[in-house]
This record gives C-alpha cells, sequence and structure tokens, in this order.
C-alpha cells in the first residue's frame, strides 16, 4: 500500500518552487526554515527520490521534482475547489488591485494563485505601479485595493516587513571600490529610497545618485550592467545578483512595512476576501525587528 500524500507536504514544496527558496517559502507558509526542510525531507523519503539538486548557488528541479510540481499543483487546486464549493458562498465582481512590480513578482504570484482557485468567477485587475503612484488612485477611487508600503500617505493594515539588502553583479564587484559609491534608486519621495539614503548618510559613506528608477527591471538593469549598487527588498532580489552587505562596506537598511490599504469604495465581498487571502498568505506572525538588514538576510547562495 502507497503512503498517502499530506496537503501540507505538497503545498510546502510548491512554495519552495515558487519562491526560489527554502526561506522565502518559509514566510509563505508560516514554518521556520528548519520546519520547510523536514517537510521536503520527508517527502523525499516517502517518494525514494531527490527533488531538488542543490548548490551553493542553485536551487533547481531533478527529473521527478519537476514531475512531482505538475501533479501538486493539481491536487493543491482540486483541494482548494473543494472546499470552495462546499463552504465558500458563490462570489462574482470585479477587484482592481494596485501593487508595484517587484511585491507582485515575488509576494502575490501564489495568493492570486489561490484566490483565483477559491472564488473563479471574481476578475481581478492588477495594476503595477509604485507606491506613490497608487496613493492617489486609492484616494480617487480608481483602485479597490492597494498592496503597498506604508508612509504618510498609504496607512492600511499591516501586513509584514520585508528586509532591504544591498546588491550587486558579485561579492567583489569592481563597483565597490569607486568612491564616492556609484548607488541606483527608486524614484524621489518613495520610502525605500529615504531608508537607502538615511543608511548610506548614517554611515558617512561617499556615494552619487548614479541612476534612479521607478522599476524593478530598471535598477536590477545597472547592476547587471556592473555600473551601480542598489537596496532591494530581499524578497524581489534576482537569483543572479549577490547580496552584499557588512563585509563590503555597506550598512544597515530599516525594512519597509508592507500594508493592505483600501479605498472608500471597496466595501463589497469580493474586496475582503481579496484582503483577507493577502493577509491570510502573507502576514508575517514574527515580523522582523527594525534594526534587521544584511546580517539577517538570504545568504547569497543562489546568485547564477
Amino acid at each position: 500500500m502507497h503512503p498517502e500524500f499530506d496537503v501540507d507536504l505538497l503545498r510546502t514544496f510548491v512554495a519552495v518552487v515558487e519562491s526560489g527558496s527554502f526561506t522565502k517559502a518559509a514566510s509563505t507558509v508560516h514554518r521556520s526554515q528548519a520546519a520547510v526542510s523536514m517537510q521536503i525531507k520527508r517527502l523525499e523519503s516517502m517518494l525514494g527520490a531527490t527533488l531538488f539538486a542543490r548548490t551553493t548557488r542553485h536551487l533547481s528541479l531533478t527529473r521527478p521534482g519537476n514531475t512531482l510540481l505538475e501533479y501538486a499543483r493539481r491536487v493543491l487546486t482540486l483541494h482548494e475547489e473543494a472546499w470552495s464549493a462546499i463552504v465558500r458562498p458563490e462570489v462574482t465582481g470585479r477587484v482592481v488591485l494596485g501593487a508595484p512590480d517587484d511585491y507582485v513578482s515575488a509576494l502575490l504570484s501564489p495568493v492570486l494563485r489561490r484566490f483565483s482557485n477559491l472564488y473563479p468567477h471574481v476578475e481581478i485587475e492588477i495594476v503595477c505601479a509604485q507606491s506613490t503612484s497608487l496613493a492617489p488612485m486609492l484616494a480617487d477611487n480608481r483602485i479597490d485595493l492597494a498592496f503597498v508600503t506604508r508612509d504618510r500617505k498609504l496607512r492600511g493594515e499591516f501586513v509584514r516587513s520585508e528586509p532591504m539588502v544591498w546588491v550587486g553583479a558579485s561579492v567583489d564587484t569592481p563597483v565597490l571600490a569607486a568612491s564616492p559609491l556609484p548607488v541606483g534608486l527608486y524614484e524621489p519621495g518613495c520610502v525605500a529610497r529615504q531608508h537607502t539614503l538615511a543608511a548610506l548618510d548614517g554611515a558617512r559613506i561617499r556615494y552619487r545618485a548614479a541612476f534612479s528608477s521607478a522599476s524593478l527591471m530598471g535598477l536590477v538593469a545597472t547592476v547587471d550592467a556592473g555600473l551601480s549598487v542598489v537596496a532591494l527588498t530581499r524578497c524581489s532580489v534576482p537569483s543572479r545578483l549577490a547580496i552584499l552587505g557588512e563585509a563590503q562596506g555597506l550598512p544597515e537598511i530599516v525594512p519597509l512595512d508592507i500594508v493592505v490599504a483600501r479605498s472608500a469604495k471597496s466595501d463589497r465581498p469580493t474586496c475582503d476576501f481579496l484582503a483577507a487571502q493577502m493577509m491570510q498568505d502573507l502576514s508575517q506572525r514574527d515580523a522582523p525587528s527594525r534594526g534587521s538588514g544584511p546580517k539577517n538576510a538570504v545568504k547569497p547562495h543562489a546568485r547564477g
């Protein structure tokens, strides 16, 4: 008799695949990194197969892992659809959700998949823009919900505190030797830029704003080209880039608080359910302390 699949094990397995690391998956499934590792080992033991090929730079699926992924996603989808069909009300409608592109790609994809499985008749429109641009759209009711960085204009309900880390093309990228240090920054007025500049000023590091962009991809392009270092949310760091810190002479940065903010006209079930799904899937039970930064960052083992 074959052992039965544990849905929790499959959910953790999919979370590791989708996040690209055990550390990020731990946050998604609300477990410690050690617990995630134990769950994957248990699943591998049940199957008698190795699911991930682990090196110092990559975490990739083996052939059995790729095979399991397709079935795991189907099992989880059916599990959620069955639950929804019995205990969830029939919900229809439309929600306009605003979020920065790095939050959408790094954090919201699993949430949107799960929500769509639970509420297949709800249409979701996603508006990708920086938090500074989404604030007036929320005030004017052009969007219903915003998954954004908290600031004076965007308070909302606290979801998680996301560390910011320095990234470069490599741990010994030549740009680190330049003085003043070339830095890529998000657009003026955003909280991420304010925290980055405050960290540099506090450490009395000479720098120049070499590049400015409202887009994650714009900043990443300058790092790929070896032209700057940038500060990004840890969740959005591409695996090919190196995470830098005190060893490279760079200061800690205050984390960003992420909130779900709502418009005045969002008082309806579709918005309630999507906001609740984001809170359920992404809220941190033990948020990082205000001083967390490169010391607690994911080690640069995933560079490619």
